[in-house]
């Protein structure tokens, strides 16, 4: 018995990236459309309703017209844009933070900072050591493919151009999930950015820890993540504190989650660090991890390990 699956926008770099994952597989059929009717709503309608589940690779706008096209209760979707990170009836696609994504009809892909940015902080609220109302500031720099066609052309294009900050107006599309899975009171305060490498993520989220309330140890912060992370094989909580941290200009990809504290001998701050590909666990590496939950099959077949 085999799961048929269709990606809406196979053709764009999370849509690609999923169908290199799910090559080969004998539990899965693919659906797919020519080239020439990629675009048309009554061939992208006849999709949808026939497979089994459907991963969306689109822009948000997209991703709701899809699922509104959707007109039977059978086809489970995963939607890899932020147009359902918040909404109501849709399950939250980070497994290990505890979100039941294998019983789910309708899951929403993280994002790939708020990835980062939860696995360190959501735990920490969780367990008492980090006030929900504590105003925090989430400082990250990814890979250029995480902002489409238009931003990997600009950056082919311009050997010159090396780094850009962006989301400086605030209000970027990611804070919402991340305040809402976190269970913040204030949204954080993001800074993102983009560098000259391809793929790959630092998500750093800088701690006062002197200046809270009842401040953690360095040592607290460690078991509450490895607690909240013990028997997850994508993700490490590392115990070291190395002198650096790099990300290369050409990595291959990779689906798991690497967890750093970095903080001083006196316990007066800390650093609190994640490590990810934009492309693996940020996105595609995501979407198929919760497919073979959703869908019964061992929970690490097509992932870049």
């Amino acid at each position: 018995m085999t799961t048929s699956v269709f990606i809406d926008g196979a053709a764009g770099t999370t849509g690609l990236e999923i169908r290199e994952r799910l090559a080969g597989r004998e539990d899965l059929s693919l659906v797919t459309l020519p080239d020439d009717r990629r675009k048309d709503q009554a061939a992208r309608r006849e999709a949808l309703n026939d497979a089994d589940l459907v991963i969306l690779c689109l822009p948000d706008d997209a991703a709701r017209e899809a699922v509104a096209l959707i007109d039977n209760p059978r086809t489970r979707v995963i939607d890899a844009s932020s147009a359902h990170r918040v909404a109501g009836g849709w399950t939250y696609g980070f497994p290990e933070l505890g979100f039941d994504v294998a019983a789910a009809a309708r899951v929403s892909n993280p994002g790939c900072y708020p990835t980062g940015f939860l696995a360190l902080v959501a735990p920490l609220v969780r367990a008492g050591l980090l006030p929900p109302d504590w105003p925090l500031t989430v400082n990250a720099v990814s890979g250029y493919s995480g902002g489409g066609k238009a931003l990997i052309e600009r950056f082919d294009s311009d050997p010159e151009l090396a780094y850009r900050s962006y989301g400086l107006a605030m209000g970027h599309k990611h804070v919402p999930e991340m305040q809402q899975h976190a269970g913040l009171a204030h949204a954080p305060l993001f800074a993102p950015a983009v560098v000259r490498a391809f793929r790959g993520m630092i998500v750093e989220v800088p701690l006062q820890l002197a200046a809270l309330p009842s401040p953690p140890s360095r040592a607290a912060v460690l078991d509450a993540l490895a607690a909240t992370f013990d028997g997850a094989p994508l993700v490490t909580v590392h115990q070291d504190q190395p002198a650096e941290l790099l990300m290369a200009r050409d990595a291959a990809p990779d689906d798991r989650l690497d967890l750093w504290v970095f903080a001083d001998a006196a316990g007066q701050q800390a650093r609190l660090v994640a490590r990810l590909d934009n492309l693996g666990k940020g996105a595609a590496g995501a979407a198929v991890q919760n497919l073979n939950l959703m869908i019964g099959a061992p929970p690490l077949v097509g992932l870049v390990l």
